[in-house]
């Protein structure tokens, strides 16, 4: 429920069923119950924080996302693991659904790193990741000394990423310094999506 999670949820709520809008593809139609999150009416409220903080961490997640919508898993609150209606996209690229996001420094992207194949389902279908995640290492001082990693992300059963390095917090992370540990965030702004069993 929502007690997991810090402070304003702003619209998200609880649901028991969820499907794409017959009458809208764009959105998400609800029944009400329990065990699925959905980012309220509009799709766009604010991010989801987990009062959980996790270093290295395996994590199972379900999500769901209409025609076009669009969010994003963050570990640490930092490492975006990018949700994206990509049904269909032949050659993904790091911003399509599995892509490990880009960073960003003086106004443009960098390092980001696409799914080696296109592992998504049709919009409206439920989808999961499996990602085992590396928290970045850091001395008796404070300083860095190694940095955060994608050990593996499996979407949809199909191994997407294996040993990526991320030398930073990626780009729209809820914080621009790196730590042992960080809540795990759900992207609620980008347009609507669902998810469950995490």
């Amino acid at each position: 429920d929502l007690s997991t999670w810090r402070g304003d949820t702003g619209q998200w709520v609880l649901v028991g069923e969820c499907s794409q809008d017959q009458a809208d593809p764009r959105k998400l139609a609800t029944k009400p119950g329990s065990g699925i999150l959905v980012n309220g009416p509009t799709g766009r409220t604010c991010n989801l924080l987990s009062k959980l903080e996790h270093g290295d961490v395996v994590a199972h997640v379900e999500f769901m996302v209409p025609k076009g919508s669009n969010s994003g898993v963050y570990f640490q609150g930092r490492y975006e693991v990018q949700i994206l209606d990509s049904w269909g996209v032949e050659h993904p690229k790091y911003g399509d659904c599995g892509g490990i996001y880009e960073r960003w420094k003086d106004n443009r992207g960098y390092e980001g790193h696409p799914p080696r194949v296109n592992a998504s389902r049709a919009p409206g279908q439920w989808q999961s990741f499996d990602v085992v995640f590396r928290a970045p290492r850091f001395d008796a001082a404070g300083r860095k000394v190694a940095n955060a990693r994608f050990v593996k992300v499996i979407h949809n059963g199909t191994v997407v990423h294996e040993n990526v390095e991320v030398t930073g917090p990626t780009r729209a992370s809820t914080f621009e310094d790196e730590k042992p540990l960080g809540p795990l965030m759900l992207q609620g702004d980008h347009g609507p999506v669902a998810y469950r069993n995490l």
